[in-house]
C-alpha cells in the first residue's frame, strides 16, 4: 500500500545561510509543520513501485537544489535537481519581508505586521507555487507541502 509522504527531511547545515534564533525557530516549525502533514510523491520512484514513505534531504550543490530521496530504510532512490536561479528574486524579498516581520514583532509595532505579514503570506504562496510548478513531473506535492519546502529552500539560499 502506498504511503506517500516524507517521514523525514534534512537540511545541509553548510550552505544553511542565517545561524539566528528566531530563523532557526521558524526553520525547526516547516520541519515540523512538513512532517505532521505532507505529500510528497517522487514520480521516478513510485514509477518503479516505491510507494514511501520517503526520506529526503535538501542541499545546493552547483547552483542547484537538490533533493535526494531514500526509502524509509534510508536507502537512495534518486535526486532531483532544480536550478536556483528562478528562486533568487524570491528568495531574496522572502528573506527581506521576513527580517521585516521578524524587526517590527520584535519592536512590538502591531500596526506595521499585519501589513507585513500579509505581504509576506503572499510572497510566499507564490513562492510556493513557483516551486510546486518547478517540481512537477519530479515530485508530486500539495500546496502546503511546497509551502514549507519553499521556507528550508530559503533557510538553503547559500552565503554570499
Amino acid at each position: 500500500m502506498a504511503d506517500p509522504r516524507l517521514i523525514s527531511i534534512v537540511l545541509d547545515g553548510d550552505t544553511i545561510l542565517s545561524p539566528r534564533a528566531e530563523v532557526d525557530a521558524e526553520r525547526q516549525v516547516a520541519v515540523a509543520d512538513l512532517l505532521a502533514h505532507n505529500r510528497f510523491e517522487p514520480c521516478r520512484s513510485m514509477a518503479r513501485g516505491h510507494g514511501g514513505p520517503f526520506r529526503a534531504r535538501l542541499s545546493i550543490k552547483d547552483g542547484r537544489l537538490a533533493i535526494a530521496v531514500t526509502d524509509e530504510a534510508d536507502r537512495p532512490l534518486e535526486t532531483v535537481l532544480l536550478g536556483t536561479g528562478r528562486f533568487r528574486r524570491p528568495v531574496r524579498e522572502y528573506l527581506a519581508i521576513r527580517d521585516s516581520f521578524l524587526a517590527a514583532s520584535a519592536n512590538g509595532h502591531p500596526a506595521q505586521v499585519e501589513p507585513i505579514d500579509m505581504a509576506r503570506r503572499a510572497l510566499h504562496n507564490d513562492a510556493a507555487s513557483l516551486l510546486k510548478n518547478c517540481l512537477e513531473g519530479k515530485i508530486d506535492v500539495d500546496f502546503d507541502t511546497a509551502r514549507r519546502l519553499f521556507t528550508l529552500l530559503a533557510a538553503l539560499h547559500p552565503r554570499g
